[in-house]
């Protein structure tokens, strides 16, 4: 993989002095504070896909037996974080071009539905919230603090998913939400937005909140089929730096 092309050994040692550095005994770490940890690096496009996990290097940064480490990465194994065969290390997710049109065509249909059935149904404080989501997101924008937008663009889907009154179709969302981040991390052009497009999601808000469904659930797959489109799907290669994406304090 050309994401990260250090030895595991280099890996480890960065890894390592991260746990030195982070605050060392600071607070208890358990398998879901390292599930978070890497969750939420991976959902803000912080750790690319193909980065490399190690085992040894995790469990020396959080503190940890190995065993409680190997917990966390099987969890995040399950959920299509990270990919891991067999006596192989773990490493964030890679899903290949054919796979990463079959996240965006699922998204879609599931999406479309999602806001479809969400619209009319948001109360005046869950307006509210969607609204302050979406204010927050613009500001970073503007700002330039790039993760954090992407933090907001990320929680303004979920939010809609988790209002979904069907909630099997929104946990379905809510997975293929960070899958989709997975390829934008992986796949995005050279100054793309992540899920920034204009005022999409402003116009989607006030749709949902009219109770204008079908022209939500079109605007929903028009924004995701923009994105897609905005997509380089060529091989990405660059060096990361796991022991500050990780940080643990």
């Amino acid at each position: 993989m050309a994401v990260d092309p250090r030895t595991d050994k280099q890996a480890a040692a960065s890894l390592g002095a991260m746990h030195t550095n982070g605050g060392q005994g600071s607070r208890k770490a358990t398998d879901q504070t390292i599930y978070d940890s890497i969750y939420q690096a991976v959902l803000t496009q912080r750790l690319p896909p193909g980065s490399k996990l190690p085992e040894v290097a995790l469990s020396e940064l959080f503190g940890v037996s190995r065993s409680i480490v190997r917990k966390a990465l099987t969890r995040l194994a399950s959920d299509h974080v990270t990919e891991q065969s067999p006596n192989q290390m773990a490493v964030v997710a890679r899903p290949g071009i054919e796979e990463t049109r079959q996240i965006f065509a699922a998204r879609r249909l599931v999406e479309g539905e999602v806001t479809r059935l969400v619209a009319g149904t948001l109360g005046k404080s869950e307006a509210q919230a969607l609204r302050k989501l979406i204010k927050e997101e613009k500001s970073a924008h503007e700002r330039g603090q790039d993760q954090h937008r992407v933090h907001c663009s990320m929680a303004i889907h979920q939010y809609l998913a988790r209002q979904c009154p069907n909630q099997v179709l929104g946990k379905m969302m809510l997975e293929l939400v960070l899958r989709t981040s997975i390829v934008i991390a992986l796949y995005k052009a050279p100054g793309i937005t992540a899920c920034f497009l204009g005022n999409d999601h402003g116009r989607l808000a006030d749709l949902i909140i009219k109770g204008e469904a079908d022209q939500a659930a079109q605007l929903a797959r028009e924004h995701l089929d923009t994105l897609e489109g905005l997509l380089d799907l060529d091989e990405p290669s660059g060096d990361i730096d796991l022991a500050s994406i990780l940080r643990y304090t």
